[in-house]
């Protein structure tokens, strides 16, 4: 019997640190980061309030996790990124921007789902242009499976929602159909949904935008 393959949300790639990102990542975590542990994380203690939370899953290199931060003083966010150049990059931006409302762990997401949040205890979860793993053969690597998105739903609060986007247009297809399949999940739109204020352009997005590629919103709610 083949052996179950268990589902993961990355593949760990080499990448260049910059003297700026590594810097950032050494000074900086004691700071922002949470370790990752097999216990139940806190999250009044660990943000010092009570407010909604979010968590950002895969946040790049942080440009718009730092930005929605900023634009959202009043919300939490919980960053999870395993990378080290987008980890040191975020830690840079959020120093830069004082920014007090964002905690980053540096640990793949389905474990800290797994065993460190408690049920129901997210607003949203935001999952921005994960990697879409073009060839067919790689489809199965792709983070929005059903065993994902279920795991997913159990922290969420009644009312939170999930907001993925993609520029790839059969993941978005994919994603339709695995969100749209999930019980506790209503879909906000009639298919993909209009981009929300609260997801910003990246740098990325806009130069893809100009040059005539599309991008795909979709923002389910838990009922």
């Amino acid at each position: 019997m083949a052996e179950h393959r268990p589902i993961r949300s990355f593949v760990l790639r080499q990448g260049r640190v910059s003297n700026a990102q590594h810097r950032a990542h050494a000074e900086l975590m004691p700071k922002y980061g949470i370790s990752f542990e097999k216990k139940l994380l806190d999250l009044q203690s660990t943000f010092g309030r009570s407010a909604p939370t979010f968590l950002e899953i895969g946040f790049g290199m942080g440009e718009t996790t730092a930005a929605i931060a900023r634009e959202n003083p009043g919300h939490d966010y919980l960053a999870g990124e395993v990378h080290t150049p987008g980890v040191g990059s975020l830690l840079k931006q959020l120093d830069e921007l004082e920014l007090t409302n964002v905690r980053v762990i540096q640990h793949d997401v389905v474990e800290v789902l797994q065993h460190m949040l408690p049920p129901e205890c997210l607003d949203g979860v935001h999952i921005f242009f994960p990697d879409p793993w073009p060839k067919k053969r790689h489809h199965k690597r792709r983070l929005i499976q059903s065993e994902f998105i279920a795991l997913l739903c159990r922290h969420l609060k009644p009312g939170g929602h999930i907001h993925a986007a993609t520029d790839w247009k059969d993941y978005a297809e994919q994603m339709l159909g695995v969100l749209s399949n999930e019980p506790p999940l209503i879909n906000t739109a009639a298919g993909f949904a209009l981009r929300p204020e609260h997801r910003p352009l990246t740098k990325f997005e806009q130069r893809g935008l100009r040059l005539g590629y599309e991008v795909w919103d979709l923002v389910f709610r838990k009922k």
